[in-house]
């Protein structure tokens, strides 16, 4: 049966309300949470860019449900050995209730330190060897390694997870699916794409998990709720692998004048009208998905977590 949890977007609110949207989600019936991690918001107007791992310590101490990471990137901006022990930690204050999700990353977060960007290629190289330094280190053993990519020299983590760490591989292409069918614990994608599924699955995801994401904009007036997300997601709607190469957020506000506010009203699920909300997130369960994770966009979250608790997750849990 599928699960369905909160999505908290650290480039949208401040480290104040995405504690309170978590207690919000808590009190309505959410079941899981999720966050991102990014260095960079998508754009000036969403505004913000929290520290994931200091949000999972807040968040351990808020509420008792398990976490998620939608997605960390281990292999450019933080050290597969810093982020492996930056999760175990999580996973001890979580009390096991952590999953650690993964992916290649997005120039936008991980140029930072001057680096050159790699190919794709070269990314899902860096990310399946820093997977695997993690799983050692998670472990809790002395680990030395000298790859392609990474050296760790002597390292352990003397505060190691207390039973296995579940590892999630983002992709968005059948290659990338297959990766994470590979060598992922469980695959994350954002589109209920039943031929991404299935690619994950025949790369050797059998019997593991499906988790995605949506967002929406709960509202009584759903123009005012298109021209929001037009400002703050329309990043959302751009095309092929520009999320990835992108730089700064001043190139996705470059290309985001591409996006119109009609393909937001067509994309983006709007308004107060709780059986849309309903089968936009219950086509992921159809997909094969086991977990969805619901972000709401903009400020409006009272109305967006009660009518959720009464109307929206009631339909999808019958």
């Amino acid at each position: 049966m599928t699960e369905y949890g909160y999505f908290l977007s650290c480039e949208e609110f401040t480290p104040a309300e995405l504690i309170d949207q978590a207690r919000r989600a808590r009190q309505a019936g959410f079941t899981r949470l999720a966050i991102s991690d990014h260095f960079h918001p998508w754009n000036d107007a969403q505004g913000n860019g929290a520290f994931v791992w200091s949000m999972i310590g807040a968040l351990s101490q808020a509420v008792d449900l398990p976490v998620t990471t939608l997605v960390t990137c281990p292999t450019v901006r933080l050290h597969p050995a810093v982020t492996a022990q930056a999760a175990a930690t999580s996973s001890v204050l979580l009390g096991g209730r952590f999953a650690l999700g993964v992916g290649s990353g997005e120039a936008l977060n991980e140029h930072i330190h001057g680096d050159a960007w790699p190919s794709f290629e070269t990314r899902a190289e860096m990310l399946e060897e820093a997977v695997a330094v993690m799983r050692k280190l998670f472990t809790g053993d002395l680990v030395s390694h000298r790859g392609l990519h990474y050296t760790v020299d002597n390292a352990r983590l003397y505060t190691a997870p207390a039973r296995p760490l579940p590892v999630l591989v983002s992709g968005f292409g059948p290659k990338a699916a297959e990766l994470a069918g590979r060598i992922g614990d469980g695959f994350v994608t954002m589109t209920p794409d039943t031929d991404l599924v299935g690619a994950f699955r025949d790369g050797g995801g059998g019997g593991k998990k499906v988790v995605g994401g949506v967002k929406v904009c709960w509202s009584s007036n759903r123009d005012k709720a298109v021209d929001l997300v037009h400002r703050l997601w329309p990043t959302e709607l751009l095309p092929g692998e520009l999320a990835q190469i992108l730089p700064t957020p001043a190139h996705f506000e470059q290309a985001s004048e591409l996006v119109t506010r009609e393909m937001v009203a067509d994309a983006v699920t709007c308004g107060d009208q709780a059986e849309e909300h309903v089968e936009t997130v219950r086509a992921y369960a159809r997909a094969g998905f086991d977990e969805v994770y619901i972000g709401q966009i903009g400020p409006d979250q009272e109305d967006f977590f009660g009518s959720y608790r009464t109307r929206v997750l009631p339909a999808l849990n019958q």
